[in-house]
């Protein structure tokens, strides 16, 4: 316990600069105003070529989804998609489509018509043949199934 510790002192008296960065291909200021080529533009646009119309990116289910992103909630300024209300889509290859939802409570006021304005919503897009709406209640209704559009929206994020 009685070591003494011996604390050594170097005085310097300059230090060399580091050495500064080098660029060797320089840009000229009009080739850095330039539009670079964005080689994901391309990869991003394009579609499964052996896509059916009825699966998640085909013609008929986007245009499902669009429908359903046109309904608003008489009482939430959200629409029914982006509340969370839509616990399903289903397109057979026959252009039959069954939309399974909720609402966000069983005593909520539009419960009577809110399922018949989905299926005539979703009934008129081009390429479905009938639409049957499931409405249920298991599980209930949250404010977690809301996206972060919705939840933007309602000032909750």
């Amino acid at each position: 316990m009685n070591e003494e510790r011996k604390i050594v002192v170097e005085e310097v008296e300059a230090v060399s600069a580091p050495p500064r960065a080098r660029v060797d291909e320089a840009e000229s200021p009009a080739a850095k105003l330039e539009r670079k080529r964005d080689y994901l533009e391309g990869f991003l646009q394009q579609k499964p070529h052996d896509l059916s119309p009825g699966e998640p990116g085909g013609s008929i289910y986007d245009g499902v989804i669009a429908a359903l992103k046109d309904i608003f909630d008489p009482e939430i300024p959200v629409n029914i998609y982006d509340l969370g209300l839509i616990y399903g889509v289903e397109v057979d290859p026959e252009g039959a489509v069954v939309v399974t939802m909720t609402l966000t409570t069983p005593h909520c006021p539009v419960a009577e018509s809110m399922p018949g304005e989905v299926e005539l919503r979703v009934g008129a897009v081009p390429g479905v043949r009938d639409c049957e709406v499931n409405l249920v209640w298991d599980p209930p209704w949250d404010p977690a199934k809301m996206s972060d559009e919705a939840r933007l929206e309602l000032g909750m994020l």
